[in-house]
């Protein structure tokens, strides 16, 4: 089992910035690829960003890219990601979410642990 815990959300004005982090406990870290999903008051939750096992493949939602970073520190079991230039249409609940494998992927169904979430807020 691996257990996921979000911090870093908040209210922010658009235009600023924000950093979420996950600490994972449990099985190993580093034998998980990574992802950060978000939900949206009446919407599907839908992909992000995401990590492989070694932080050297990334891939990214369009509607992020060149605005968030993701990144993660293995000897610290944590994933993270840099939220710059926010929108308001980034507002939403930000999940964690690990999948057993090396590569990255941009697949809901393909993770196996999830985070209670955090919740991003971007004011116009």
């Amino acid at each position: 089992q691996v257990q996921l815990v979000e911090s870093g959300g908040g209210l922010v004005q658009a235009g600023g910035s924000l950093r979420l982090s996950c600490a994972a406990s449990g099985r190993t870290f580093n034998s998980y690829a990574m992802g950060w999903f978000r939900q949206a008051p009446g919407k599907e939750r839908e992909f992000v960003a995401t990590i492989s096992w070694s932080g050297n493949s990334r891939q990214y939602a369009d509607s992020v890219k060149g605005r968030f970073t993701i990144s993660r520190d293995n000897a610290k079991n944590t994933v993270s990601l840099e939220m710059n230039s926010l929108k308001p249409e980034d507002t939403a609940v930000y999940y964690c979410a690990g999948k057993f494998g090396l590569a990255p992927s941009s697949a809901e169904y393909e993770y196996q642990y999830w985070g209670q979430g955090t919740q991003v807020t971007v004011s116009p």
